[in-house]
């Protein structure tokens, strides 16, 4: 997840790859030379870093976890094969120092870093990465509900005992510093995923000890094991010390025997703070040093008081969905156009997103592969929409538009806001409005996933940078948020995302899902991209080395805390 910033296109794949074994190459050299200078010796400067957390974490497995508020403190913890170079949304070595693959692209090769402890002082090894695959494929009972396992549901489809395939087939350890993993076809997303938090290496000795699998339903909700509530054991930069529920404090301290960098803090500690503006009034009066998404009202105020408002590149899109199960209109391909000539993109992204905010032409950002600059683009024009409309005989369109209450997203920072001026754009096109709002946890999104709304608010944070994340995510399946049966594009989308995603040439991937996207905007148009919006995350002036992460996944090594 990096270097490619908005603007800049990403590095062909096979040159990334290339660059991948220099780097490998060359990091393997350079640590054997500055291990006692740089990565083994020179400890961290001390202090503490204390972060203002909007929600606190489910657990502290990353793999049983799909939320941001767990990620962020495990992120910190544990570490994948591979990582997101600093500061951008591209894949680069971390605990493997370089990988191969086999033309068919079914069997990859990873080399791994020598010398590397987990914090329990057990070795990381190829022995230990096989453990951790086979523990994500034998999950048994609860651990394959997808409540918990969605990432390796989402990314890697099913278990051993189950019914669905799976993109995993085998794990192989030919000897220490090689591991070896199967899969049963080629896709685009590897080994990109591998850089998730989900698929970050555990300690298999840990894991054993404190039953890490145990986990049992109870209702609606899950009862984790001693592991996942407070033995988490990564070989990361930060060892979990703590969680006092009482008063919401998760404390993690130095690894003092990192094979990296080691962190600058001696303690970074989440505090969590729910409320944005407790969250504010808390970095104002020093209690905390840092938090994320400040309301964008906010950040003036706050970049006048001293503090230091970081704007991430946008690596999201926002889009305004279409379901076209209950309204025969909308399944008019005229229609859809005519809604995405009603929408003015440039005064929404002007007046009610964040500055560096662009209005989007396709389903995902430029620096993703595959990325059309010729797709058809759809100006404001209320005109052309009711001309559009006539021509379909929809010159009395009313559609349920619905928008959601009590969430603040990174792609969308103010819904009322934008419902209220894209609802203003329809309704110039002549198009007759219902609004329906509800809570995002509380009936907005069970409804948008039943198809209930005929127009919805909806968006999306790249996991890592392929366009499988992004369009394979959205239209990958016939049981999505816009297909209909009475709408056969479904179907023909559907496998051609598939088909593209399991090509193994690049260059014909990447011809593959540029057509795609032509004709996802000119053939389809299942929805009409809005936006895609930088995020912002504040430090206070004490503050020094936070790299920010399009992908909103900082890592806190870098970071140190002045006195001042």
């Amino acid at each position: 997840m990096r270097e490619a910033r908005s603007g800049q296109r990403r590095a062909p794949r096979a040159l990334r790859r290339a660059l991948t074994a220099g780097i490998a190459l060359t990091t393997a050299v350079s640590l054997a030379g500055c291990a006692e200078s740089q990565r083994g010796a020179g400890g961290g400067e001390g202090g503490t870093l204390t972060f203002g957390a909007a929600g606190a974490p489910d657990l502290f497995d990353p793999f049983y976890a799909s939320d941001g508020e767990t990620f962020r403190i495990t992120r910190q913890i544990t570490e994948g094969l591979v990582g997101f170079k600093p500061g951008t949304a591209d894949v680069e070595p971390e605990l493997a120092t370089g990988w191969e693959e086999t033309p068919d692209g079914k069997t990859w090769t990873f080399d791994l870093r020598e010398g590397v402890k987990f914090h329990d002082g057990t070795d990381f090894n190829a022995d230990a990465v096989c453990k951790n695959f086979e523990r994500w494929y034998h999950q048994t009972g609860a651990g394959q509900n997808n409540a918990l396992s969605y990432y390796w549901i989402e990314n890697f489809g099913g278990f051993a005992d189950g019914e669905k395939p799976s993109l995993y087939e085998s794990c192989e350890a030919p000897d220490p510093t090689t591991a070896v993993i199967n899969l049963t076809r080629a896709t685009s997303k590897f080994p990109d995923m591998l850089g998730l938090p989900s698929f970050s290496m555990q300690s298999p000795a840990a894991m054993e000890k404190y039953n890490a699998n145990d986990v049992k339903a109870q209702g609606d909700s899950f009862v984790y094991p001693e592991y996942a509530r407070s033995h988490p054991t990564g070989t990361g930069p930060f060892e979990f010390e703590s969680y006092d529920q009482s008063n919401g404090s998760i404390k993690l301290v130095r690894n003092e025997n990192y094979w990296g960098d080691k962190a600058k803090v001696g303690e970074l500690i989440f505090r969590i703070i729910p409320d944005e503006t407790v969250r504010k009034q808390e970095l104002e009066s020093g209690s905390i040093d840092a938090y994320d998404f400040p309301n964008p009202a906010d950040i003036k105020s706050l970049r006048d008081s001293g503090n230091e408002v970081k704007v991430r590149d946008p690596f999201n899109i926002m889009y305004l969905g279409i379901t076209q199960k209950n309204n025969p209109a909308l399944r008019d391909l005229r229609v859809r156009k005519a809604l995405a000539h009603a929408v003015d993109k440039q005064t929404l992204v002007k007046a009610n997103l964040p500055e560096g905010a662009k209005a989007a032409t396709q389903f995902y950002p430029e620096s993703v592969d595959g990325y059309a600059d010729d797709v058809q683009r759809y100006e404001h024009d209320p005109a052309k929409a009711k001309q559009l409309l006539a021509e379909a005989g929809q010159q009395d369109l009313t559609v349920n538009f619905y928008w959601p209450t009590q969430v603040t997203r990174p792609y969308m920072p103010d819904p009322r806001g934008i419902y209220n001026a894209l609802a203003e754009d329809l309704k110039e096109a002549g198009i007759e409005v219902k609004p329906v709002s509800k809570p995002w946890n509380g009936g907005y999104i069970d409804d948008v996933d039943n198809s209930k709304a005929d127009l919805f608010l909806l968006g999306w944070t790249g996991d890592y940078n392929t366009p499988d994340n992004f369009i394979g995510t959205f239209f990958g399946t016939t049981t999505n948020r816009f297909y209909t049966e009475a709408s056969p594009w479904g179907a023909e989308l559907a496998d051609r995302l598939k088909k593209a995603d399991g090509e193994p040439d690049e260059t014909k991937r990447n011809e593959m899902y540029q057509d795609i996207n032509r004709d996802l905007m000119s053939k389809y148009l299942p929805a009409i991209p809005l936006s895609h919006s930088p995020p912002a995350i504040v430090t206070s002036p004490r503050v020094q080395g936070l790299v920010t992460s399009p992908l909103t996944a900082e890592e806190f090594a870098s970071v140190s805390v002045s006195d001042q």
